[in-house]
Order: structure tokens, then C-alpha cells, then sequence
């Protein structure tokens, strides 16, 4: 058996002309869709991404000030006074991460 090259390549050529014309559909099937849906739910998207991003800069800040609070209590033997002054520390670092987020997209000119 030989195996002619320009036949493989030819077989190879029809393969790729196939899958660029799948890939072509689906992207136009899928613009067709995003273009679908309506302003709201873009809006409602924005909103979410703020929420979720407002959630996890808080609940970041405060874990990280118990895990250091815990640190200094390990280290030194205050228990439980580093854990609640840097839980503390960690809320208030939550607090002004969510008020530069807020500045930060008033700058932008969002809601």
C-alpha cells in the first residue's frame, strides 16, 4: 500500500474547509443570540458582577484579619485578643474596600 501525500493533503484541506464552516455557524449562531437579549439582563449581569465582587472583597478582608488575629494569638498566647482586634482590622479593611469599589465605579459614571 502507498500512501499518496497529496491525497492525505487534499483529505486534510476538505477536513479544515468543513470545521471553518462549523466554527463560522456557531459564531454567527451565537452573536445571533447575544444580540437577542435584552438591555435589562445585560444590566442585570453588571449588577451581579458588582455584588459578587463587593461580596468576596469583604469576606476576603475579614478572613484574612481572623487568620492574622489567630497568627498573633498562636504566636503570643493573647487568646482571644489579636483574633478580635484584627477581626476587627479586617472588617473595617472590608468596609473601605466596598467604599473605594463605590468611588471607583461613581468615577466611571455607573450606578
Amino acid at each position: 500500500m502507498s500512501d499518496d501525500p497529496e491525497k492525505k493533503e487534499a483529505e486534510l484541506q476538505a477536513r479544515l474547509a468543513k470545521l471553518d464552516e462549523a466554527l463560522r455557524a456557531r459564531d454567527a449562531r451565537e452573536a445571533e443570540r447575544a444580540s437577542e437579549l435584552s438591555p435589562q439582563a445585560s444590566g442585570f449581569a453588571k449588577a451581579m458582577n458588582a455584588g459578587l465582587t463587593v461580596f468576596s472583597e469583604f469576606v476576603a478582608a475579614v478572613i484574612v484579619g481572623a487568620g492574622i488575629g489567630w497568627l498573633v494569638d498562636y504566636w503570643t498566647g493573647a487568646r482571644p485578643w489579636g483574633l478580635v482586634v484584627f477581626l476587627g482590622l479586617g472588617a473595617a479593611a472590608g468596609f473601605w474596600n466596598i467604599y473605594r469599589l463605590a468611588l471607583r465605579q461613581q468615577a466611571r459614571g455607573e450606578e
